[in-house]
Parts: structure tokens; sequence; C-alpha cells
């Protein structure tokens, strides 16, 4: 089995439930506050551990207890944290969350993920072997992301760029790409898949929220559902999907295979509160029944 090396985000989320989005200069009650482990980088690290990897997180927290607890979590997750390091006289990144209605809406203070540099990423791919399997997004700084990818398609890894929050500038960088994972608002803002194969995109795997999702190669598509389930919070799902992809594909499994198992993960994690506690463990969705009635809400 290859080995998985996460590149990304690790942030505390400060979660809080409302009926609706408040308007400007409104104070609206909510409810069902709660402090979350996550980050992009870090879920979908939890979610390559919880589901069978062997997975190494390289990122960046602050000196503080946000970054301890983090640190924590994923190694509660059985992911190895070696590779992640304690930057000084900066905070912890940190995700404030309004969920309505099952949806999310996030604000972002980069914290300590705007130190990640490439230091970090040749010390952590000093370890990697051909074949491995190497993950990223873009809540780091978008040239450090860049250098990783060119970096790990130097050393013979497969390559999965999460493009996400989405940045054009990251565009430069989709041919060290060997799979890009946008949702339907990101690969708008790239330009749709035509722009982004022109980019030098390879393969093109997009999360169609209820629908499933969508692999694209070159003039080929195909849909594929995802199991139906009642929506609870969407938060982490996306990121479910990409680690959950990399975990399969570490296995040795196809395309098609580990994005089938990837959704599964991803859907479940919909029916659960919270970002990386609503990951499912690999038991937990191989165990997972299908046949839902209600629809799921992932695809972030």
């Amino acid at each position: 089995m290859k080995r998985v090396f996460i590149a990304g985000s690790l942030n505390m989320d400060l979660c809080i439930h409302a009926p609706y989005c408040p308007k400007g200069g409104e104070t609206l009650t909510g409810g069902n506050f709660m402090t979350n482990c996550g980050g992009k980088g870090a879920n979908q690290a939890t979610a390559a551990g919880k589901l069978g990897a062997e997975a190494y997180m390289c990122g960046c927290v602050g000196a503080d207890s946000f970054g301890e607890k983090l640190i924590e979590n994923l190694r509660a997750a059985g992911t190895d944290t070696r590779f992640v390091r304690r930057a000084e006289n900066i905070t912890t990144g940190i995700a404030v969350i309004l969920v309505t209605s099952g949806e999310n809406r996030i604000i972002l203070d980069r914290g300590a993920n705007a130190c990640l540099c490439a230091e970090d990423i040749d010390r952590a791919l000093e370890h990697a072997r051909a074949g491995d399997i190497y993950l990223t997004q873009l809540e780091n700084p978008v040239p450090v992301i860049g250098y990783g990818l060119r970096k790990a398609k130097e050393k013979g890894l497969l390559t999965i760029l999460n493009p996400a929050p989405a940045d054009p500038a990251a565009a430069a960088y989709f041919a060290y790409a060997d799979i890009v994972t946008p949702n339907e608002s990101e690969l708008e803002i790239f330009g749709g898949k035509e722009r982004m194969f022109a980019a030098g995109a390879k393969v093109i795997l997009t999360t169609l929220g209820s629908r499933g999702y969508e692999i694209a190669e070159g003039e080929r598509s195909e849909v594929f559902p995802c199991i139906r389930v009642k929506a609870v919070d969407t938060t982490a799902a996306g990121d479910t999907l990409c680690g959950g992809l990399a975990a399969e594909l570490a296995r040795g499994k196809s395309l098609q295979e580990a994005a089938a198992f990837a959704s599964k993960a991803a859907s479940i994690a919909c029916t659960r509160k919270g970002a990386a506690q609503s990951i499912p463990t690999r038991a937990e969705a191989e165990k997972y029944p299908l046949g839902k009635e209600e629809k799921c809400g992932y695809g972030l």
C-alpha cells in the first residue's frame, strides 16, 4: 500500500447554527455552538487516516492551545504529524462557520497557515517515494502549494489538487496535478472544464452536491450518483471525499472505485455535525447501509 502525504491548512473551527444568515447590522440568536478541529488540509488528512491510509500531514499551527488540539486530533485519527510545524508569534488558523438549513458559510483567518513554506514541503517529501499520493488544497499561499505539486511530480507521486477556496492563480499549477477536485462553484470560477483542461488539468472530478460527482477526462465525462442520506451538516463532506479518494488510490483502487468509496464516506459525514469528528472510519463506511430516503447535501 502506498502512503498519502497531505500538505495544507489546519484550523480551529468556531461553529454556530442559525435559522438564516443575518443581514448587515442584524443580531440573530443562534445555538449549538461548537469548537471543531478543521481546516481543509487537516480534515483531508483526518479522512485519509480514518479511512485506512498511512497518512502524513504537512502544515503549520501556532504555538497555542488550538494548535496542540489540532495535532492531538490528527494523531487520534491515525495520521502522522511529524511534519506539522509550530510557528512562533502567530495564532493557529481560525474558521468561523455559520450553518443554516444544513448548509454552511465560512470566514477564514489563515493565521499560521500563511507560514507554510517550501522548506516545510521539502521536509515532508524527502520521505516520499514514487507512486505515493500527494494531496493539497488552497488555504495556504498559492505559490507554496504550486511548489509542492511540482516537487511531488518530480518525485513521481500521484498528485491531487482540491482547488478550494478557489483562487484563479492556482490554474498555473494544474499541469502538475493528476486529478483536480473542484465543486460546481469552484469549477465556474476557474472557467469550466474546457478552460481547466486548457490550463493543463488531466482529470477533473467535480462534486455535484446531492447529484453525486462527475469524472471528466478530455472529451469523456460521466456523472455518478451518491448515496441518499439526510444532511445535517456539510462542513467536512468535500474534504472527506478528497481524503477518501487519496486513501483508496493508495490501496491500488481505480479512480472510479476510489471515487465511489470516497463519495459514500462524504455522504456519511453529512449526517453528523462538525468537521473532523463527522468523518467516518473505514469500518463505518464499509458497513453503512445503502438506500436511505433523504437526499445527501455534500459537495462544498
